[in-house]
Parts: structure tokens; sequence; C-alpha cells
């Protein structure tokens, strides 16, 4: 039946382009005029329950179930956005609609006539949620009932131009349908996937139960038997999300399946923090600590937040804390002073008393744990070690909140605070924390350390080349953190009586020699050589390269692309010195014969020999160092098969 025209007119803007601009701007995001939509028939029934609430709503029965209906009717080719809420008048259609929700159009269209230089879509700005229809269809309607006593149903339409027209609508019931004729090129969104992905990516959580109905083109008979109950269909959202429970009342079981409902890991969470906040400001949610491997190129956390259980973006870093986005879980926040795109903060200070709050919630979580449950704390250290030494580094009050609860690996098993390793080494190792970057490849230094008892950290992960630095920063010169191969503890040495000038002057001239001999040998003019009495026999040789010169190496393959950095450390030539064991008998032998120029051979091939095998020990051989080894190996058996 034919609708009778009461009112025509234009929308209250100054320029005819501004729907054809919504489509330009939004184009990428299409699939928000989902969220809008559906928001829209969410807040028009939150909207009615607060009247009914303050006695305004008589009419409505207390146990009137709410409820949203997507449609795709394909029988007449439209796609549908209902809901039982508040409804509209023909006077509140004018008003919120037709007006646009905002004044001073002309300026509006000034400032965003830009996409490139304002960066973001106007979706959810000036009240223009309800315009993003326009980026799919040529033509909307709007059938609406006010849940007024006496009110009459109101139908609006628009073409996409500025032009609508007002007319008697057939709505019987109360609340608003939105009817969207699909432009040609966008039909796809007639079919249930694409409809089902956007309620569900916008809409999970949202406070009305959200139905998806399909009506085909041709009438379907109901062949169920008689008496078979019909199935009862099921929201596609849930309106109880587990972040809204109180804390007390949640189980291990229930946030563990909502973690696998939101998040595809087939892992379950380490351990998670409830965030429940209502002053100065409604701030509810959960953050999980996923298990992950430690690399932090395999790490990508989600961070979902929500406004009134409206989904809004992932990991909105004016929120979140940057180094929070490892993690995974939902932040809801009532009244989230959002911009134009709905991306970021409008007000930095908001912001950033949540970002403070979420912040201080983690290191408390980290705190409760290692105090109440150290045990517990020290199986997922590995899992968490990287985000908390990230965390440490970049927000400096994240550290100061959780530095005595920084644990570290020891090579031997277990873990130990900063002051507990200083406290079990200090009569050997005073201040100096030692370490190992790699366990297989420096075994050898390792295993002098444990021979006499001294405990060594593991720090193998990428980002600890770094988090030392900024350990030691923080410690402020109380203790220094020195790698296996960069000293040898004074423990590591033979004890003896106190040397006479005489005997110093004898080692000095030794380790002269040996330096003069090694670094003819080689070729190496920057290798230092010394000789010293160590307690184990097993090892004629080591390899130190200073922890300095090592550490500037590091920065140097860090900045290889870098000029400026590089040419400022070319200067900088490694500290390399090798350390000869005078307790090993190979050392004593080159003792013996290395003045003897009739002995020149065997004394070439044993510092080669030693030289190398240290070298081993520090670092892998280069395929020509590793050729030389091997035939310089063969002759040393050689000479050994001579005297068999």
């Amino acid at each position: 039946m034919a609708q009778e025209v009461q009112e025509k007119g234009n929308l209250s803007i100054n320029s005819e382009n501004f729907l054809p601009i919504i489509k330009k701007w939004l184009y990428t995001d299409k699939d928000i005029f989902v969220r809008e939509l559906v928001s829209n028939g969410c807040d028009a029934v939150t909207k009615l329950k607060k009247l009914m609430v303050m006695g305004s709503a008589d009419n409505v029965p207390e146990d009137e179930k709410f409820e949203i209906h997507v449609v795709i009717d394909k029988k007449n080719n439209v796609l549908r956005f209902e809901d039982n809420g508040i409804g509209m008048t023909a006077d509140e259609i004018r008003k919120y609609i037709n007006q646009i929700a905002f004044s001073g159009a002309q300026d509006f269209m000034e400032k965003y006539k830009n996409i490139e230089e304002n960066g973001g879509d106007i979706i959810g700005h000036f009240g223009l949620g309800f315009y993003s229809a326009f980026m799919v269809a040529d033509r909307v309607e709007i059938d609406s009932l006010s849940y007024m006593e006496g009110a009459e149903a109101a139908h609006w339409t628009c073409d996409g131009g500025i032009e609508y027209e007002i007319s008697e609508g057939e709505r019987t019931e109360r609340g608003t349908t939105v009817i969207l004729h699909l432009m040609d090129e966008e039909k796809s969104f007639m079919n249930q996937y694409p409809i089902l992905m956007a309620i569900k990516k916008y809409a999970s959580f949202m406070p009305v139960e959200i139905y998806l109905d399909v009506i085909e083109e041709e009438d379907v008979l109901d062949e169920k038997k008689e008496g078979e109950e019909a199935e009862k269909p099921e929201p596609i959202n849930d309106i109880h999300p587990l972040w809204l429970k109180n804390p007390n009342e949640c189980t291990d079981e229930e946030y563990k399946a909502f973690y696998h409902k939101v998040f595809p890991d087939v892992n379950d969470p380490l351990f998670w923090i409830h965030l429940n906040m209502d002053y100065p400001y409604r701030l509810k949610g959960i953050l999980y600590f996923p298990k992950y491997i430690s690399n932090l190129q395999t790490i990508e956390g989600t961070v979902k937040l929500f406004s009134n259980q409206v989904f809004i973006a992932n990991n909105i870093k004016e929120v979140i804390p940057e180094f929070l986005l490892l993690l995974k879980g939902v932040i809801d926040c009532d009244d989230l002073p959002l911009n134009v795109s709905r991306s970021q903060l409008q007000n930095d200070g908001y912001a950033k008393r949540m970002s403070e709050y979420i912040t201080k919630k983690v290191a408390d979580k980290l705190n409760q744990l290692f105090k109440n449950d150290r045990e517990n704390y020290q199986t997922f250290w590995k899992d968490i070690q990287l985000f908390v030494k990230y965390g440490c580094m970049k927000e400096s009050k994240f550290y100061k909140r959780v530095k005595n609860s920084i644990i570290y690996e020891l090579t031997e098993g277990g873990f130990v605070t900063v002051p507990e390793y200083l406290e079990q080494n200090k009569e050997k190792t005073g201040d100096k924390i030692f370490f190992v970057s790699d366990k297989k490849q420096q075994v050898q230094y390792l295993n002098l350390f444990e021979a006499e008892g001294i405990t060594t950290m593991l720090m193998e992960d990428p980002i600890d080349k770094p988090f030392i630095n900024f350990i030691e920063n923080e410690g402020q010169g109380e203790y220094r953190f020195l790698r296996v191969d960069a000293d040898i503890s004074d423990a590591l040495k033979v004890e003896g009586k106190e040397e006479t000038e005489e005997e110093k002057e004898a080692q000095k001239k030794l380790d002269s020699e040996y330096e003069v001999l090694f670094r003819t040998i080689l070729g190496d003019k920057a290798l230092a050589v010394k000789a010293e009495n160590l307690k184990t026999k097993d090892i004629a040789a080591v390899l130190l390269l200073s922890e300095e010169s090592r550490r500037v190496d590091e920065i140097r393959q860090s900045f290889e692309n870098n000029d400026p950095i590089l040419e400022m450390l070319k200067g900088s030539n490694p500290e390399r010195t090798l350390v000869l064991n005078k307790t090993h008998h190979l050392v004593e032998l080159l003792e013996k014969i290395k003045g003897n120029p009739d002995r020149f051979e065997e004394t070439k091939l044993i510092c080669l020999q030693l030289y190398d095998l240290a070298l081993m020990a520090h670092t892998p051989l280069t395929s020509e160092q590793m050729s030389s080894f091997i035939e310089r190996s063969t002759k040393v058996l050689e000479k050994m098969a001579s005297f068999l």
C-alpha cells in the first residue's frame, strides 16, 4: 500500500556533497554500518529501560523481552535492523535524523573535507552513526513507533542525497526498523557470512540480545511433524560478559573459557587480572597473560577496547600502555572521550589516568604472585619475563613497582633476584654478576665457574642485552653484569702466597714473552696474552673479551646500516685477552720449548692450536678457521703417531 507523503524537505546541511563524502571516507571500513545501526538499536532499548526504572514508561510490561534483529530479507531484497526500544515520533525523527544532531554543518565540512589531513573516518562524531548506512545503501528508510501513549508510527526515507520524505508509518509495535536498499556493488551484504562476522566483530557483548534472521526468496513450507517443537533461536551475542561480573563470583574455568572464546589460542592463559574500578571512572576488564615462547618477534598481543560493551578497536595505545599490548584481554569503559574515528582518546589526561591504573594493577598482581606463590610464579617466569623486562624499560613507574619481583634463571636451575645472587656469591664474586648468553657455546667457561661453586645467570633472550644495561643503570653502580667469558674471577685462580716484587716482575716478563710469541705467530698485534694458575687442569687456555668491548661490538652490529653510529665506534678495538693456564701440561710444554729455535715448528703448532681451542669455546669458527684447525689437528695426530 502506497504511503501518503506528509512532508518533503532537505536535510539541514549546507553541502550536497555530504553523503558522498561519508561514502568515500568510510569505504575501507564499510562493515562499520553494522556496528552503528546495531548500537543505535541497543541505545534505544537502554533508554527505554531507564524510563521504565524512572516510572516514565508504565505502559511497557516489566517482563518485556528486548531484542535486536538483523534481517537479511532476500525476498524483498533489503537489509533490516529492527529493535523494540524507545522508538521515535515524526518530530523526533526530524530532530535526530534530519538535523544530524549537530550545528555548524559548513564548519564541519571545512574541517573534515580532506581525509588525508585528518586521518580517519567520521562515524560516531556528531551523531553521524546512522548515516553510515549510506556507505552501502542508495536508499534508506526508517519505520518507527514511539513508546509514548497515543503515538503514531512515522516513516522516513532518503535516497542518499539531501532530500527526505516523512509519511505515516506502518509499524504497529513499539520500536524502530531501519531498512537498507543496498547498492548493486554492496549486494555481498545480502549474504549471511559478512553480516554475521560484522556482528561478532563489533557486537559480541552488547547488552541487548541480537538475532540474525534470513528470509529466503521463496517461502519454505514448515514440514515439521505435528507435536514437534520448533528450534529456539539463540542470540549471537553474550549480554553478560565475564568482565561485568564480580571477580569473587568468577571461577578459573570461566576465565579460561572466556579467554578461548575471545582469542584463538590453544594454550590456557598463565594467569589473569580482573579490573573492576568504579571511581573516578568506570572501568572493567580482564587482562590475560598468555603462554608465549620467549621470542619478541613471535608475540602479538591483543587488548580489545569496548565502550558500554560495544567494541571500539584493538590496542589503543592511549589507554593501554604499549608494553601491555603483549598481553591479551578486554577493557570496557562506559564514557570514553573518543575522537572522530573512535580509535583514539581525545582527553589525554583521562587516558593517562586509565593507563596508570591498569599499569598499577598489573604490577600489583605480579608482586602478589611473587610474594605469596613464588614457586608457581617461577614456573611461568620464562613465559612472562619478556613482557616484564620490556615493560620495565618502557615504563619507569612500572619498573619501580615490580623491581623487587624480577627474578633471573640460573644455569644450574632455579631462580634468584639480584640481591639474592649477590648475597650467595659475595665471598667469591663481590659486586659482579656473571651470566651466560649461550649455554652451549660458553660451556667451557661455565664449567670453570660451576667447579668453584659460583652460580651464573642464564641470559639467552634477545631482550637481555638491553635489559642488562638498563638494570645496571638503575642499580647506580652497586653491581656489574659480566658474561662468563669477560673475566677470570679470582675465585677461579689458585690461591698462593703473596708474591714478592721479583716474582711479580718475573710474571710480567713471562706475560710479555707470551704476548710477543702469540702476536707474531697469529699476526694479531691487538691480542693481549697472560698466564694464570687456574684451579682446573682440564682447560689449557681461554679467550676473554672485555664486557665493554663486547657491548660496543653488539651496538656496532645493531647499527650496521647507520654510518654516523659506526663512525663513532670506528676507533674502538675489541679488548681480547688469551689466558694460558700454567697448570695445564700443554702450557707447561710450551714454556719449556718456546725459547728453543730448533723447536719453533712445534711451538708454532701448539700456539695456533691453543688459540683455536680457546676461540672455539668463545665463538663459532669461520669456515676458513675451521679448515685450518682440522688440517692442523691432523698434523698433531701424525706427530703423536711418530712417537708410538
